[in-house]
């Protein structure tokens, strides 16, 4: 099979499509026909050795992946051959924890792309206990986008974050693809949601997403703004994905006893802020990483009914891999960026 693989860590020049032999379902396990594949930020951080200093090289990049069952290992029986499905992008790889909630606690939790090959591939092999039916009818290149960036998003914001019907949230970097996916998990909670960006194009699609105000912060700060829109008490939750200094100031827009939820450092990892006004306002920071397999499955109504959607900034062929990590890391993509392993 064809696969997008790098054998060493450096620039997106280092992702080659090369030839690998097609894995094997073992018991319990799926082949599947990958159709596509959704493009992240982390991959991008793997690929520069930012996230996994020692990899098995060749290693093949991606968490994200959406396809058909191609064939069953021995006692697989949850799918039939050519059903769609939805290929977790983490899980414990010891059967014994995967009932461990979440999932990211397990000891032996892992991610494909980072732990194990991952899915810039014409075909992978999946325990079918982490495969999930898709019952939305949409387009693959849509679904792909998804899996990664939803599960962020309802673990911040559903879950950890407990955003409720009425609640004012202030959502990070809006134009993002964990920025999108959390302000439409927000509002389809029934929460409002205010937003940052870096400029007018971000600005105009956090709004067209649900923002009700959209903050640009290369020309202002954030904190007055957001404190004056949500009525001079701060917000009720805030979703962080940026760190560093940003997350200081976030905790002066959140209101007494109000919750900031971390899960991202493209500001940076030191934060330093006066835990005097912290705890003398009895606020919560805390942090997440991604949903389980069951929250995924929750919230596929909203998917297919359009109150959760992907924004797909492009769709190229797998040998396009590093064009797309030129893109993301330039940080030139509107949205998500997928491959098509299929493609010519």
């Amino acid at each position: 099979m064809k696969a997008a693989v790098i054998r060493a860590f450096g620039d997106p020049d280092q992702i080659q499509l090369e030839e690998v032999a097609t894995p094997v379902p073992g018991p319990g396990e799926v082949l599947v026909k990958v159709l596509a594949v959704g493009v992240n930020r982390l991959d991008h951080y793997v690929r520069l050795g930012q996230i996994a200093p020692v990899l098995p090289f060749p290693h093949i990049l991606g968490s994200d992946a959406v396809g058909e069952v191609a064939a069953l290992g021995a006692g697989a029986s949850r799918f039939a051959v050519g059903e769609r499905v939805i290929a977790m992008p983490g899980y414990p790889t010891d059967p014994a924890q995967w009932d461990t909630r979440p999932v990211t606690a397990a000891a032996s939790y892992a991610i494909p792309g980072i732990h194990m090959p991952g899915t810039y591939a014409q075909y992978i092999v999946v325990p079918e206990h982490w495969l999930l039916r898709d019952t939305t009818g949409l387009p693959a290149e849509q679904m792909a986008a998804l899996p990664v960036s939803l599960l962020i998003a309802i673990r911040a914001v559903q879950v950890v974050g407990e955003v409720k019907a009425g609640d004012r949230v202030l959502v990070h970097a809006g134009a993002s693809s964990t920025g999108m996916m959390s302000i439409q998990v927000a509002r389809a909670l029934g929460a409002r949601v205010v937003t940052t960006v870096q400029n007018a194009a971000s600005a105009e699609l956090a709004l067209r997403l649900g923002a009700e105000l959209a903050i640009d912060t290369g020309t202002q700060d954030f904190v007055e703004p957001v404190r004056a829109w949500s009525g001079g008490q701060g917000v009720d939750v805030a979703i962080d994905n940026l760190g560093g200094d940003v997350l200081s100031r976030t905790l002066e827009a959140v209101k007494p006893m109000g919750i900031v939820v971390a899960m991202g450092f493209m500001a940076g990892t030191d934060v330093r802020f006066d835990i005097r006004r912290f705890f003398f306002a009895q606020q919560q920071l805390r942090g997440t990483l991604v949903g389980d397999i069951e929250d995924f499955a929750a919230w596929l109504d909203a998917i297919r009914q359009g109150r959760v959607r992907a924004q797909i900034d492009s769709v190229l062929p797998l040998s396009q891999a590093a064009e797309a990590h030129r893109r993301i890391a330039a940080n030139e993509a509107r949205g998500s960026i997928v491959l098509q392993p299929w493609a010519s």
